[in-house]
């Protein structure tokens, strides 16, 4: 195993030449990589395996000298991920430097089959190994985007919207969970301070059902709300939701809630002072104007 080591070594460019030029006349993903960025990345994936130290392995990969190299390849396959390859696709990129290690293996060995044999088998697990732990490592990346792209979907899904000077409402579309819950909770927080406002409208129009979980999550956003100085209003109590929170027997007596938002807004006018009137124009339409009392 050492002398498949020293070989690879000595043969160091010889080798990238082979395996790139390998890559290349197969089935790779030209419009997400160039010719140079796959050299670039064969190369350092190559100088990986040749800094290791001298009574380094090919059949322990858990060895301590081969983690800058699975560190390597895992920063290769999460950058691969973001990119839009497909996990085999990185995973061949590893694979397809069996050919020229094989190659390499054969002109050591001479006639000399059953060394041949031995350290074929070595060399092709050893491969196999890397790929595997690159499919991995890609996964995890991808699970990662994923994640991540989830949280910045949440965030967009609750927007708080300023409807009045001191009056902000946030709308909630789909069903609630923890997580969400305190995203919803952080982005009302945020904008009661920003903005200064004395009352929060949460409309639940859209909210498809309201259980147990779901009343506790809108509970504890509204407490803290409350904790802020805001007023809390819960708007969008259609009747199946209503029938549903008294069946269930959940407690929202302290809570002020109306059947739709402008009714919510028009109380949030009505406490902050403010009155709603209507100006009669010449041609019978009507134009609403609000005053401050």
């Amino acid at each position: 195993m050492a002398n498949i080591l020293d070989a690879i070594r000595k043969n160091q460019d010889g080798l990238l030449e082979e395996w790139v030029q390998g890559i290349k006349s197969g089935v790779r993903r030209r419009d997400l990589i160039d010719d140079r960025e796959l050299k670039a990345q064969s190369a350092e994936v190559l100088a990986a395996i040749c800094d290791v130290s001298a009574d380094t392995t090919l059949d322990n990969l858990n060895a301590p000298a081969w983690q800058p190299l699975k560190d390597l390849l895992a920063g290769l396959s999460a950058s691969r991920a973001v990119q839009g390859f497909t996990p085999s696709e990185t995973a061949m990129f590893v694979l397809s430097s069996k050919s020229p290690l094989f190659n390499l293996i054969q002109r050591q060995a001479g006639n000399d089959a059953k060394q041949l044999f031995a350290d074929v088998a070595i060399v092709g697990d050893f491969v196999d190994k890397l790929a595997l732990h690159t499919t991995d490592s890609f996964i995890h990346g991808r699970d990662q985007v994923i994640m991540r792209q989830q949280e910045e979907m949440l965030e967009l899904s609750t927007p708080v919207v300023t409807l009045w000077d001191g009056i902000v409402a946030l709308p909630l579309i789909g069903t609630l969970d923890s997580a969400r819950t305190q995203v919803v909770m952080e982005s009302l927080l945020q904008a009661i301070v920003k903005t200064n406002s004395r009352f929060a409208i949460i409309d639940i129009t859209g909210v498809p059902t309201v259980d147990t979980l779901v009343a506790q999550h809108l509970l504890k956003t509204i407490t803290a709300a409350r904790l802020m100085g805001a007023e809390c209003i819960l708007s969008g109590i259609r009747p199946q939701i209503a029938q549903t929170i008294v069946h269930l027997g959940i407690n929202l007596e302290d809570v002020i809630t109306k059947a739709k938002l402008s009714d919510a807004f028009r109380l949030a006018l009505e406490r902050s002072g403010r009155t709603v009137t209507r100006l009669e124009k010449s041609k019978g339409s009507a134009l609403a104007r609000y005053g401050e009392q």
